[in-house]
């Protein structure tokens, strides 16, 4: 799970495992696998190192 920011700068959690595709149009838009789109302040590249940082975490803690 990672937690973005709608443009009304609440935040919420999303699941990264949902995450089907997300672009800059130029707000940034998420596209889940069920086809629900969100809108969100954080950059494509914040929600890439957002993702890769849980999945290490998820992996570390796998491995303990």
């Amino acid at each position: 799970m990672i937690k973005v920011k709608r443009l009304n700068d609440k935040e919420f959690v999303v699941n990264s495992e949902l995450i089907l595709f997300v672009e800059e149009t130029p707000d940034t838009v998420i596209t889940l696998t069920n086809g629900q789109k969100i809108v969100v302040v954080d950059s494509v590249d914040e929600i890439i190192k957002k993702v890769i940082r849980y999945k290490a975490e998820i992996h570390n803690f796998e491995r303990r």
